[in-house]
């Protein structure tokens, strides 16, 4: 992605989470980023394409490092543990992506759809490892869709957090809470 780019990029993905889709214009976009309409058009022909762009960018960015990291693990508590890190450092970096997605999760626009359809994705992929958990007697036995949507939820839950700690996230400190409740909870004594 070239410096321009990254700049609509950056300043789109923050006015969206700040404002809102509807309420971010095209022309707060280019004023944030300080380029000409044209420019702006020569790299995404819409708002809707830029918001498009953000999404799928952000969660190809979580579903890769997720797969690098976990395909490194044989043991799936240790996949939970890796996805659980992945997804409090994303929350902490891209918090605007998280909030940009989770706004967006409802209604029935196109651009909704496709939010509920990522984050739908993610959660099953969790799914999988927890299926597979059970199924290995790694994890307690359970729904693995409805636990796989509790660690999504809690740590989606780590935005609420941070803004009312108002301050900046503790990914380590955080991560070893979620490890000491949740983690806990799913091992097989």
């Amino acid at each position: 992605m070239n410096k321009t780019k990254r700049k609509i990029f950056e300043a789109s993905m923050k006015l969206f989470a700040e404002k809102g889709y509807d309420a971010t214009s095209i022309e707060e976009i280019t004023a944030t980023v300080g380029v000409a309409k044209g420019t702006l058009y020569y790299h995404f022909t819409s708002k809707e394409e830029i918001f498009n762009f953000l999404v799928e960018e952000g969660m190809k960015l979580l579903h890769n490092s997720i797969d690098i990291k976990t395909a490194k693990l044989n043991n799936n508590i240790d996949k939970i543990k890796a996805i659980i890190l992945i997804q409090i450092k994303i929350v902490a970096k891209y918090e605007n992506l998280i909030t940009i997605l989770l706004s967006q999760f409802w209604g029935k626009e196109e651009r909704n759809q496709k939010c509920k359809q990522h984050i739908f994705e993610y959660i099953k992929k969790i799914e999988d490892i927890v299926k597979d958990g059970i199924e290995k007697g790694e994890i307690k036995e359970g729904n693995p869709q409805v636990i796989a949507s509790e660690i999504y939820g809690l740590i989606c839950s780590s935005l609420v957090y941070k803004a009312k700690q108002d301050n900046e996230l503790d990914v380590i400190n955080l991560y070893y809470e979620f490890e000491e409740t949740l983690i806990k909870g799913l091992k097989i004594n």
